[in-house]
């Protein structure tokens, strides 16, 4: 077969990867949130335990990369898709500890109850799992203007964050007896800031990938 087509038939595979590693980062936070909303335990260990296989597959993807380089001579654009594969898979992964964070604040809130029933926050993660998912289809379809523009939504994140800080410091300062239960929440909502603080990085590496130029989008 010729190389070019390897090379083209790697790509694509890992493309996929990429994909399905998004799709399992997604869902990891989805479910955290659901988990915690419900206060669901086991399906909080359920997620903790799954992690593994995020970080698994983010391995997976990093070594097969590798290889595609050290043995396909990749040049300009190919080059610049697989290294940003290599970190598009890393910020992915990091993306999955934060679900697994807060499933693990869901499990150390033991069998106390929420404050108040969760809004904001799941509304925060509903923004910041469709900005990953449309950040991922921006980079398989290498579209550096949508990658431009998806990281604008993360303003309505940060809007929600700080409603969500401002209200538990009430809660707080109203009664000190929930300090603790709030400082949970606390934790949460800003693992999904975070969270959508990385769907931007994946952009600025779609904006190199697709035209070569380094950008800050934040």
């Amino acid at each position: 077969m010729p190389r070019r087509k390897v090379l083209e038939d790697e790509l694509k595979s890992l493309m996929g990867d990429i994909m399905r590693l998004g799709e399992k980062v997604n869902q990891a936070m989805l479910d955290a949130i659901e988990a915690l909303k419900k206060r669901d335990i086991a399906e909080a260990e359920r997620i903790i335990a799954a992690d593994k296989e995020i970080n698994a597959l983010r391995f997976e993807i990093e070594r097969t990369a590798l290889v595609v380089i050290a043995t396909q001579q990749p040049l300009a654009h190919d080059l610049r898709i697989l290294a940003s594969i290599l970190d598009i898979a890393g910020e992915l992964e990091r993306m999955g500890d934060y679900a697994k964070g807060v499933a693990k604040i869901n499990i150390l809130m033991g069998d106390k109850p929420l404050l108040k029933p969760l809004i904001d926050l799941p509304r925060m993660v509903e923004i910041a799992t469709n900005m990953l998912k449309d950040a991922l289809t921006a980079f398989s379809n290498d579209d550096a203007e949508a990658a431009r523009s998806i990281p604008q939504r993360d303003d309505e994140v940060d809007a929600l964050y700080n409603q969500i800080y401002r209200e538990l410091i009430t809660f707080m300062i109203q009664d000190p007896k929930t300090i603790d239960q709030a400082n949970y929440l606390l934790w949460a909502a800003h693992n999904v800031e975070r969270l959508a603080d990385r769907v931007t990085n994946i952009c600025e590496r779609t904006v190199f990938d697709a035209t070569g130029e380094i950008v800050e989008l934040a």
